[in-house]
């Protein structure tokens, strides 16, 4: 494993937009053999799935009262908060999937650092998160391309709590599935479990120390590092002209159909927004915090059509390869799901 510098001129880029941009431009583009990793900060932004309904899981009045930046990521997952206590990580990993979808082979390196800085209950546990009792301090996510991809996450150091529970908004369906009632009972810093004089660092203190025990060195120096130099970022730069940088990319539309249905199951939260005619789909769009290296507009072309009654939609279902494209659930699940129909816009 090897680092992959994202600081500019020598200095940290503590912008979101071009952050989150980074692993598409690094497993698409420059594609270094072997597996790399970045590790940086984001000024205060939420972060959502490339498959989210921002609308759904954000407080938009509260985000912009606040000025927090909205950034939609390239890879699923549900909704998170950064902010300068905040570190995000990311394998990249070039022409070899072997542990692609295996979070807890990435999770663990995170974890025996923090044990070796007092954090000695953290844990991996379900999908992709890592706790230390029952509450929350990272989640994470992949998205691949080929035989190439990132798998990464986020890590509570000294996150403001306060802010996080107001800008986010889960369905109550998703934090019911997990035990808890609120988004704030569920997460938690890592800073009140490390020890003494790692708890007086600050977030580029942590950032340090954390590297050191992943890299297993005694300094930055003695790690193996790639810089991203002019001829990167000129190429950064020109990706998010047009497309990371935009409110349709970043909040997405709203498309405003007639029914929505959603449900937590054990791939993630599944949500269908759709119209219908004759009591036939005309319109649907599928929303959610599952993590999928397919697409779902396969699934979507292939409802759009269909009559909604349960062996037309189990039928239908049936003909097209879900678990590629979304996730391990059944025809007859999603079909139940799109039954429980609630008007929304009539």
């Amino acid at each position: 494993m090897f680092f992959i510098d994202t600081s500019r001129n020598g200095k940290p880029v503590y912008d979101p937009i071009v952050n989150q941009s980074l692993d598409n431009y690094l497993v698409n583009d420059l594609k270094l053999p072997g597996h790399g990793l970045i590790v940086y900060v984001n000024q205060p932004a939420v972060i959502v799935g490339v498959n989210q309904n921002a609308y759904a899981e954000v407080n938009m009045p509260y985000l912009k009262k606040k000025g927090i930046k909205l950034v939609r990521r390239t890879s699923g997952g549900g909704a998170v908060y950064h902010d300068y206590g905040n570190i995000i990580f990311e394998n990249i990993v070039i022409n070899d999937d072997t542990h692609f979808g295996d979070f807890h082979y990435f999770a663990q390196p995170i974890i025996n650092a923090l044990h070796d800085m007092g954090a000695t209950d953290a844990q991996v546990r379900g999908r992709n998160d890592m706790v230390i009792g029952k509450s929350k301090f990272s989640g994470m996510t992949m998205f691949k391309v080929g035989k190439s991809y990132a798998a990464g996450g986020t890590l509570m150091f000294d996150l403001d709590m306060d802010v996080a529970t107001k800008v986010l908004t889960p369905e109550k369906d998703k934090l019911a599935s997990k035990g808890v009632k609120s988004v704030e009972s569920r997460v938690t810093n890592v800073k009140p479990y490390l020890k003494p004089e790692f708890q007086k660092l600050d977030i580029e203190g942590f950032k340090k120390q954390l590297l050191l025990r992943l890299f297993k060195a005694d300094s930055l120096d003695d790690i193996e590092t790639y810089h991203l130099n002019d001829h990167d970022w000129s190429i950064i730069d020109d990706r998010l002209k047009g497309k990371y940088d935009t409110d349709e990319w970043n909040y997405g539309k709203n498309p405003g159909f007639d029914y929505y249905v959603s449900k937590h199951y054990d791939i993630g939260t599944v949500s269908f927004n759709f119209s219908l005619i004759d009591n036939k789909i005309s319109d649907i769009k599928i929303y959610g915090d599952f993590i999928t290296g397919g697409d779902i507009t396969v699934i979507e072309k292939a409802l759009r059509g269909a009559e909604l009654n349960r062996n037309s939609l189990v039928q239908t279902l049936s003909g097209i390869d879900i678990k590629n494209n979304l996730g391990d659930i059944s025809p007859e699940t999603l079909a139940d799901l799109l039954l429980e129909k609630t008007i929304i816009n009539k």
